[in-house]
């Protein structure tokens, strides 16, 4: 995204987009209220911060102390569901800092949802059919069935290699092979760098664009928040959704052991430092919450922006935003 002109006061999206944005939405709460979810609102301000050494949060002060707007609503909505809140969804604006593109806005809406007694697989199901209702209540041509395969797949399919069990020196013979150039100042020693780049640049781009693609069972160093499976530790129960190459959706069967939860989020910060990021103050009252006992549960994240772009066949984000980033 260029700098805009002062003079450039205009919304960057159509009224069109607006108004398909407006029925998005009250479709939305529609299909959550007629299968018994509550909506729910949390603080967007926080004391805490995600560790994830890909995710950078914004961040501002208040009498003196340090807070941070989030990037999900995850771990306000977990608190919830400890508490005994029973099945909810939320649509809120996110903020990410370092995220400008095309595809991205610094800030974006995301919808969130957690379901009671569901695995990945049974949460996939339902955002399928959440997206078919939608498609159906604005009007809009249905979508084939979506292709559903594992991470280990798409890498074995697309690139013939095991993402399990290659090392990093594998993995950039692979993206040599390909003719893929390696980023500048990328690790290249860091085999989960080698997995994303590879993904970005060889995998999703060969994902089918009539039809979503459901990728799960991510590596376990990949899913600091998904639950480990119990017939391959290798393995954790991460969920993406694509449409074409674009991210649509990132989801969890959700992890309830609060001493694993802490020692990830450690691992994530010492990421942090080896990368000379700074390190991010721990969720106590998450980690509390989950010590507590957090029901057994799976929840998903579905960026409304991105998938207002794919259902509009819009290119730019912009296209999709009253005013993007550009213009605040």
């Amino acid at each position: 995204m260029c700098p805009a002109s002062k003079a450039d006061w205009r919304p960057s999206a159509s009224f069109e987009a607006l108004q398909y944005r407006a029925r998005l939405l009250q479709s939305l709460r529609a299909f959550f209220s007629g299968r018994g979810l509550l909506e729910v609102e949390t603080p967007m301000l926080s004391s805490a911060a995600i560790t994830d050494p890909h995710l950078q949060s914004f961040s501002t002060q208040f009498l003196k102390q340090r807070y941070y707007l989030h990037t999900s609503p995850e771990f306000f909505m977990k608190r919830l569901l400890a508490a005994g809140s029973g099945d909810i969804y939320q649509i809120c604006k996110v903020f990410r800092d370092d995220e400008k593109g095309r595809h991205h806005n610094a800030e974006f809406t995301l919808l969130e949802w957690y379901r009671l007694d569901y695995d990945h697989h049974r949460l996939m199901d339902e955002l399928v059919e959440l997206l078919d209702y939608l498609l159906q209540k604005l009007s809009l041509p249905p979508w084939p069935a979506p292709d559903k395969l594992t991470y280990q797949q798409a890498f074995l399919s697309y690139l013939n290699i095991d993402p399990l069990i290659a090392s990093a020196d594998d993995l950039q013979q692979a993206a040599q092979q390909k003719q893929i150039e390696t980023p500048q100042g990328m690790a290249l020693d860091n085999k989960d760098m080698w997995l994303d780049w590879l993904m970005t640049q060889a995998i999703a781009p060969a994902f089918k664009t009539d039809r979503l693609t459901l990728l799960y069972d991510y590596p376990a160093s990949q899913a600091a928040l998904a639950r480990i499976s119990e017939q391959d530790d290798r393995v954790a129960h991460r969920f993406e959704v694509f449409a074409g190459e674009l991210e649509l959706a990132n989801g969890f069967w959700e992890l309830q052991d609060a001493r694993e939860q802490r020692q990830r989020f450690e691992l994530e910060n010492a990421r942090r430092r080896e990368q000379g990021q700074d390190e991010m103050p721990l969720d106590e009252f998450l980690l509390a919450a989950l010590a507590s006992g957090l029901p057994d549960c799976a929840g998903v994240a579905l960026g409304i922006d991105r998938l207002l772009m794919v259902l509009l066949q819009k290119k730019q984000i912009s296209g999709v935003l009253s005013f993007d980033f550009n213009q605040v």
